[in-house]
């Protein structure tokens, strides 16, 4: 299957707009399937200043609403496979989601598990995996993808692919070398893209990245799909890297870009049993650590760039 990742400078709030970039890609993607960043549709960092009253107005129901409707009229215009981004409201919660829409309508949804960008949100509770040309595809947003644990299952859920939609890098915390980006920088990025570059690649960027992604594709045997914002978010600068890696942890396409773009790849399923992964997915002996990874836990979740100012 022919995928392709994408990364642009979204509009906060701008759906229209947002949308218009996304059809851009779709027109020209020549792709079964088309991958874009967390909250694409509505922009991301801007919301940790929402009011509830103001989020739920940003937010819309799935699939009946007009950003859902739209993305599936963009898919039937070029015959392909949309995965997007945005706030969901159901009932008195809203959501943070990611659905994959083709012509035929809602092919899934998925809600992040672990969401921080506004305490309004309620966190999600099941994971998805769904069928795709074939292919079996599994979702998960952003920091969902940090705790291992859930790669891990979406892997045995039987995905062969995962999309994984952020809107990360270039934030302060407390890994040696991070921190903002200035947007200076992305600014003279025509005259000068050399330096921002060196912030890009670096600790605070893609350096971070490759510390842990190639490691989540390779030790589970699978396919990830990584989409990420590139430009100005709100007020913080973001590097894109978007980019597809294969079951043996290899980036085999990426974009590299100081602009919006795309990067397309063909997935194989013979990769899928040669990869190391495989194997030690058929290693593995339940019964030693189920109790382990299973026992009770009280989930505490700390993003150190969104902590109470002194």
């Amino acid at each position: 299957m022919k995928v392709t990742t994408v990364q642009f400078e979204h509009r906060s709030g701008d759906k229209a707009y947002n949308l218009s970039v996304i059809e851009k890609y779709a027109a020209t993607a020549a792709s079964e399937l088309i991958v874009f960043h967390e909250c694409s549709v509505t922009g991301y960092t801007f919301a940790r200043h929402l009011s509830r009253e103001e989020l739920w107005e940003l937010a819309e129901p799935i699939p009946s609403g007009p950003s859902i409707k739209a993305l599936i009229d963009i898919a039937a215009k070029y015959d392909i496979a949309i995965a997007a981004g945005l706030f969901e409201r159901e009932g008195d919660h809203i959501y943070k989601a990611y659905v994959c829409v083709d012509k035929t309508g809602l092919l899934a949804k998925f809600r992040k598990l672990h969401p921080f960008i506004n305490p309004h949100l309620t966190p999600g509770n099941e994971y998805c995996v769904f069928e795709l040309h074939g292919w079996k595809i599994g979702m998960l947003i952003c920091y969902d993808n940090n705790i291992i644990e859930n790669v891990r299952a979406t892997r045995l859920l039987g995905a062969e692919i995962i999309l994984m939609p952020h809107v990360t890098m270039c934030t302060p915390s407390t890994r040696p070398g991070a921190g903002f980006v200035d947007p200076a920088l992305w600014n003279n990025r025509v005259n000068d893209p050399t330096s921002v570059r060196i912030e890009f690649d670096g600790l605070k960027g893609r350096q971070w990245l490759m510390k842990w992604l190639p490691a989540r594709a390779y030790d589970n045997g699978v396919y990830c799909i990584f989409a990420n914002a590139i430009g100005m978010d709100d007020d913080q600068l973001k590097n894109g890297c978007s980019m597809i890696l294969d079951p043996f942890g290899d980036v085999i396409a990426e974009c590299r870009a100081l602009d919006n773009d795309m990067a397309t790849a063909v997935l194989t399923k013979e990769k899928l049993e040669q990869a190391g992964g495989y194997r030690y997915l058929q290693a593995r002996r339940p019964l030693l650590y189920k109790d382990i990874i299973g026992a009770p836990h009280q989930s505490s979740q700390k993003v150190v760039w969104l902590a109470p100012e002194k």
